[in-house]
Protein backbone atom coordinates (compact mmCIF):
# COMPACT_ATOMS: atom_id res chain seq x y z
CA UNK A 1 0.00 0.00 0.00
CA UNK A 2 1.39 3.27 -0.61
CA UNK A 3 -0.35 5.03 2.49
CA UNK A 4 -0.42 4.16 6.03
CA UNK A 5 -2.51 1.13 7.12
CA UNK A 6 -3.80 2.65 10.30
CA UNK A 7 -4.11 5.55 12.21
CA UNK A 8 -3.34 6.51 16.02
CA UNK A 9 -5.01 8.86 17.97
CA UNK A 10 -3.08 8.95 21.05
CA UNK A 11 -4.81 12.15 24.29
CA UNK A 12 -2.65 14.39 25.03
CA UNK A 13 -1.94 12.43 28.48
CA UNK A 14 -2.99 8.65 28.79
CA UNK A 15 -5.13 8.69 31.87
CA UNK A 16 -6.58 4.56 31.49
CA UNK A 17 -5.10 1.45 31.19
CA UNK A 18 -7.97 1.50 28.57
CA UNK A 19 -7.06 0.64 24.29
CA UNK A 20 -9.48 0.79 22.03
CA UNK A 21 -9.23 -0.13 18.36
CA UNK A 22 -11.19 -0.83 15.44
CA UNK A 23 -9.39 -3.19 13.06
CA UNK A 24 -12.31 -3.51 10.23
CA UNK A 25 -13.42 -0.18 9.82
CA UNK A 26 -10.96 0.73 7.10
CA UNK A 27 -11.95 2.11 4.12
CA UNK A 28 -9.15 3.06 2.30
CA UNK A 29 -9.09 0.86 -0.77
CA UNK A 30 -5.82 0.61 -2.91
CA UNK A 31 -6.14 0.68 -6.53
CA UNK A 32 -4.56 -2.86 -6.74
CA UNK A 33 -7.28 -4.38 -5.15
CA UNK A 34 -10.10 -2.75 -7.03
CA UNK A 35 -8.66 -3.63 -10.10
CA UNK A 36 -8.30 -6.49 -8.82
CA UNK A 37 -11.75 -7.51 -7.45
CA UNK A 38 -15.31 -8.69 -9.93
CA UNK A 39 -16.93 -7.05 -7.24
CA UNK A 40 -17.99 -2.98 -7.43
CA UNK A 41 -17.01 -0.40 -5.14
CA UNK A 42 -20.39 -0.92 -2.84
CA UNK A 43 -19.97 -4.69 -2.94
CA UNK A 44 -16.72 -4.64 -1.53
CA UNK A 45 -17.74 -2.56 1.84
CA UNK A 46 -20.21 -4.99 2.63
CA UNK A 47 -17.82 -6.64 5.61
CA UNK A 48 -16.52 -3.35 6.51
CA UNK A 49 -17.09 -2.56 9.81
CA UNK A 50 -18.15 0.95 8.24
CA UNK A 51 -18.13 4.05 10.54
CA UNK A 52 -16.77 2.06 13.93
CA UNK A 53 -13.98 4.44 13.82
CA UNK A 54 -15.70 7.70 14.02
CA UNK A 55 -18.28 6.45 16.50
CA UNK A 56 -15.39 5.57 19.12
CA UNK A 57 -13.45 8.62 18.03
CA UNK A 58 -14.34 10.44 21.51
CA UNK A 59 -11.38 7.91 23.06
CA UNK A 60 -8.40 10.26 23.22
CA UNK A 61 -10.43 12.77 24.81
CA UNK A 62 -11.21 10.04 27.06
CA UNK A 63 -7.27 9.86 27.88
CA UNK A 64 -7.29 6.70 25.61
CA UNK A 65 -5.86 5.79 22.28
CA UNK A 66 -7.76 4.99 19.07
CA UNK A 67 -6.24 2.68 17.09
CA UNK A 68 -8.09 2.71 13.64
CA UNK A 69 -7.63 0.55 10.30
CA UNK A 70 -7.20 2.51 6.82
CA UNK A 71 -6.70 -0.34 5.37
CA UNK A 72 -10.06 -2.07 4.17
CA UNK A 73 -10.95 -5.79 5.53
CA UNK A 74 -11.42 -7.16 2.03
CA UNK A 75 -7.35 -6.30 1.71
CA UNK A 76 -6.16 -7.71 4.97
CA UNK A 77 -7.85 -8.72 7.50
CA UNK A 78 -6.18 -7.63 11.09
CA UNK A 79 -8.25 -9.83 13.23
CA UNK A 80 -6.60 -13.05 11.56
CA UNK A 81 -2.94 -14.47 12.63
CA UNK A 82 -0.38 -14.59 9.80
CA UNK A 83 -0.66 -17.61 8.69
CA UNK A 84 -4.15 -17.74 8.76
CA UNK A 85 -3.53 -18.49 4.88
CA UNK A 86 -6.01 -19.91 2.53
CA UNK A 87 -4.80 -22.55 0.04
CA UNK A 88 -7.64 -21.88 -2.17
CA UNK A 89 -7.00 -18.26 -2.73
CA UNK A 90 -3.01 -18.12 -2.08
CA UNK A 91 -0.82 -19.85 -4.52
CA UNK A 92 1.81 -22.18 -3.43
CA UNK A 93 0.37 -22.51 0.49
CA UNK A 94 -0.55 -26.12 1.34
CA UNK A 95 -3.54 -27.25 3.48
CA UNK A 96 -3.41 -27.76 6.76
CA UNK A 97 -5.45 -28.65 9.81
CA UNK A 98 -8.77 -27.57 9.76
CA UNK A 99 -9.39 -24.02 10.22
CA UNK A 100 -13.44 -23.06 10.01
CA UNK A 101 -12.36 -19.19 9.35
CA UNK A 102 -9.95 -20.20 6.35
CA UNK A 103 -12.26 -23.00 5.41
CA UNK A 104 -15.40 -20.15 4.97
CA UNK A 105 -12.77 -17.76 3.08
CA UNK A 106 -12.40 -15.50 5.83
CA UNK A 107 -8.21 -15.77 6.54
CA UNK A 108 -5.57 -13.15 6.70
CA UNK A 109 -6.31 -12.05 3.06
CA UNK A 110 -9.64 -13.18 2.72
CA UNK A 111 -10.98 -15.08 -0.52
CA UNK A 112 -14.70 -13.69 0.17
CA UNK A 113 -16.88 -10.79 1.41
CA UNK A 114 -20.18 -10.82 3.38
CA UNK A 115 -22.91 -13.02 1.66
CA UNK A 116 -19.38 -15.26 0.51
CA UNK A 117 -19.33 -13.30 -2.48
CA UNK A 118 -16.09 -14.11 -4.11
CA UNK A 119 -13.39 -10.93 -4.40
CA UNK A 120 -10.97 -12.28 -7.16
CA UNK A 121 -11.17 -14.78 -10.31
CA UNK A 122 -8.88 -16.53 -9.27
CA UNK A 123 -5.86 -17.03 -7.51
CA UNK A 124 -3.08 -14.48 -5.74
CA UNK A 125 0.72 -14.93 -5.04
CA UNK A 126 2.15 -16.12 -2.29
CA UNK A 127 4.80 -13.09 -2.42
CA UNK A 128 1.58 -10.26 -2.92
CA UNK A 129 0.13 -12.08 0.59
CA UNK A 130 3.40 -11.99 2.07
CA UNK A 131 3.66 -8.51 1.03
CA UNK A 132 0.05 -7.44 2.58
CA UNK A 133 1.01 -9.26 6.12
CA UNK A 134 4.42 -6.86 6.19
CA UNK A 135 3.05 -3.65 4.92
CA UNK A 136 -0.52 -3.96 6.91
CA UNK A 137 -0.85 -6.93 9.42
CA UNK A 138 2.88 -6.19 11.06
CA UNK A 139 2.67 -2.66 11.58
CA UNK A 140 -0.61 -2.55 13.04
CA UNK A 141 -0.03 -5.40 15.58
CA UNK A 142 3.17 -4.33 16.78
CA UNK A 143 2.16 -0.96 17.50
CA UNK A 144 -0.90 -2.60 19.42
CA UNK A 145 0.74 -4.75 21.49
CA UNK A 146 2.84 -1.64 22.23
CA UNK A 147 -0.22 0.44 23.55
CA UNK A 148 -0.99 -2.34 25.65
CA UNK A 149 2.66 -2.58 27.43
CA UNK A 150 2.24 1.06 27.98
CA UNK A 151 -0.85 0.50 29.71
CA UNK A 152 0.63 -2.31 32.13
CA UNK A 153 3.55 -0.54 32.32
CA UNK A 154 1.62 2.67 33.81
CA UNK A 155 -1.41 1.20 35.46
CA UNK A 156 -0.58 -2.35 36.06
CA UNK A 157 -3.25 -4.03 33.76
CA UNK A 158 -4.80 -3.30 30.47
CA UNK A 159 -7.89 -3.79 28.96
CA UNK A 160 -8.30 -3.45 24.84
CA UNK A 161 -11.62 -2.38 23.41
CA UNK A 162 -11.75 -4.48 20.13
CA UNK A 163 -14.43 -2.29 18.54
CA UNK A 164 -16.11 -4.10 15.64
CA UNK A 165 -20.14 -3.75 14.18
CA UNK A 166 -22.10 -6.52 13.14
CA UNK A 167 -24.72 -7.16 10.03
CA UNK A 168 -28.49 -6.86 11.32
CA UNK A 169 -29.46 -10.29 9.86
CA UNK A 170 -26.43 -11.84 11.95
CA UNK A 171 -28.73 -11.20 15.46
CA UNK A 172 -32.67 -11.61 13.58
CA UNK A 173 -32.00 -15.60 14.21
CA UNK A 174 -31.68 -15.08 17.95
CA UNK A 175 -35.07 -13.71 18.39
CA UNK A 176 -38.51 -13.12 16.54
CA UNK A 177 -39.11 -9.89 18.68
CA UNK A 178 -36.77 -7.29 17.92
CA UNK A 179 -36.88 -6.72 21.86
CA UNK A 180 -35.63 -9.25 22.35
CA UNK A 181 -32.72 -9.05 20.10
CA UNK A 182 -29.11 -7.14 21.57
CA UNK A 183 -27.75 -4.48 20.18
CA UNK A 184 -24.04 -5.09 21.62
CA UNK A 185 -22.38 -8.76 21.69
CA UNK A 186 -19.47 -8.81 24.14
CA UNK A 187 -16.88 -11.31 23.29
CA UNK A 188 -14.20 -12.81 25.75
CA UNK A 189 -13.87 -16.02 24.47
CA UNK A 190 -16.44 -17.47 26.63
CA UNK A 191 -14.77 -16.03 29.69
CA UNK A 192 -10.69 -17.10 28.48
CA UNK A 193 -9.89 -13.18 27.02
CA UNK A 194 -10.82 -11.02 29.69
CA UNK A 195 -11.78 -11.35 33.71
CA UNK A 196 -15.60 -11.71 35.04
CA UNK A 197 -15.49 -8.26 37.12
CA UNK A 198 -14.09 -7.03 33.62
CA UNK A 199 -16.88 -8.11 31.80
CA UNK A 200 -19.07 -7.01 34.26
CA UNK A 201 -18.05 -3.70 34.78
CA UNK A 202 -18.17 -2.81 30.62
CA UNK A 203 -21.36 -4.42 30.27
CA UNK A 204 -23.14 -2.19 32.79
CA UNK A 205 -21.82 0.89 30.91
CA UNK A 206 -23.56 -0.21 27.89
CA UNK A 207 -26.48 -1.17 29.78
CA UNK A 208 -26.82 2.53 31.47
CA UNK A 209 -27.08 3.48 28.06
CA UNK A 210 -30.47 1.68 27.29
CA UNK A 211 -28.71 -0.93 25.42
CA UNK A 212 -29.06 -4.64 25.29
CA UNK A 213 -26.24 -6.63 25.90
CA UNK A 214 -25.32 -10.60 25.69
CA UNK A 215 -22.47 -12.40 25.55
CA UNK A 216 -20.47 -14.35 23.05
CA UNK A 217 -23.15 -15.13 20.77
CA UNK A 218 -23.43 -15.07 18.01
CA UNK A 219 -19.76 -13.61 17.83
CA UNK A 220 -16.84 -14.49 20.56
CA UNK A 221 -14.28 -12.96 19.46
CA UNK A 222 -11.42 -14.28 16.98
CA UNK A 223 -7.58 -13.71 16.47
CA UNK A 224 -7.08 -10.73 18.59
CA UNK A 225 -9.49 -11.63 22.05
CA UNK A 226 -7.71 -14.89 21.11
CA UNK A 227 -3.80 -13.37 20.95
CA UNK A 228 -4.02 -10.81 23.69
CA UNK A 229 -6.26 -11.89 26.40
CA UNK A 230 -4.22 -13.24 29.11
CA UNK A 231 -5.89 -12.07 31.87
CA UNK A 232 -3.78 -13.77 34.79
CA UNK A 233 -0.91 -11.47 33.31
CA UNK A 234 -2.88 -8.79 33.23
CA UNK A 235 -4.39 -8.32 29.67
CA UNK A 236 -8.12 -8.86 29.09
CA UNK A 237 -9.81 -8.04 26.03
CA UNK A 238 -13.11 -7.22 25.18
CA UNK A 239 -14.64 -7.88 21.71
CA UNK A 240 -17.44 -5.47 21.06
CA UNK A 241 -19.98 -5.63 18.23
CA UNK A 242 -22.56 -3.52 17.66
CA UNK A 243 -25.45 -3.67 15.90
CA UNK A 244 -25.09 -2.04 11.93
CA UNK A 245 -28.75 -1.28 11.29
CA UNK A 246 -28.16 1.20 14.67
CA UNK A 247 -26.54 3.75 13.57
CA UNK A 248 -26.24 2.59 9.19
CA UNK A 249 -28.33 2.02 5.89
CA UNK A 250 -26.33 -1.14 5.70
CA UNK A 251 -27.18 -1.85 1.39
CA UNK A 252 -25.95 1.96 0.78
CA UNK A 253 -22.83 2.16 3.79
CA UNK A 254 -23.88 5.26 4.49
CA UNK A 255 -24.38 6.72 8.16
CA UNK A 256 -28.26 7.10 9.47
CA UNK A 257 -29.72 10.76 9.66
CA UNK A 258 -29.70 10.04 13.26
CA UNK A 259 -26.22 9.35 13.60
CA UNK A 260 -25.19 11.53 15.48
CA UNK A 261 -27.17 10.62 18.10
CA UNK A 262 -26.45 7.34 18.65
CA UNK A 263 -22.56 8.24 18.04
CA UNK A 264 -23.22 10.90 21.76
CA UNK A 265 -24.52 7.54 23.28
CA UNK A 266 -21.40 5.85 22.43
CA UNK A 267 -19.92 8.89 23.64
CA UNK A 268 -20.49 8.16 26.93
CA UNK A 269 -19.91 4.54 26.58
CA UNK A 270 -16.66 5.43 25.57
CA UNK A 271 -16.36 7.48 28.56
CA UNK A 272 -17.90 4.77 31.02
CA UNK A 273 -15.38 2.46 29.40
CA UNK A 274 -12.41 5.02 29.98
CA UNK A 275 -13.04 5.62 33.67
CA UNK A 276 -13.16 1.87 34.27
CA UNK A 277 -9.72 1.96 33.28
CA UNK A 278 -8.70 5.35 35.04
CA UNK A 279 -9.86 4.21 38.87
CA UNK A 280 -10.27 0.53 39.41
CA UNK A 281 -8.74 -1.36 36.47
CA UNK A 282 -7.25 -3.66 38.51
CA UNK A 283 -9.89 -3.94 41.44
CA UNK A 284 -12.05 -5.08 38.52
CA UNK A 285 -10.06 -7.31 37.08
CA UNK A 286 -10.38 -9.56 40.55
Amino acid sequence: MATIPFQLFAPETRTTGVVFASPHSGRDYPAELMQATVLDALAIRSSEDAFVDLLFDSAPREGAPLLTATAPRAYLDLNRAADELDPALIEGVRRGGHNPRVASGLGVVPRVVAGGRAIYRGKLGLDVARRRIDDVWRPYHETLERLLHESQAGFGTALLVDCHSMPHEAIESLSRDRRGMPDVVLGDRFGVAASAGIMDAVEAVFAAEGLRVARNAPFAGAFITQHYGRPARGRHVVQVEIDRALYMDEERVAPRPDFAAFKAVIDRVVAGIAAIGRADLQVAAE
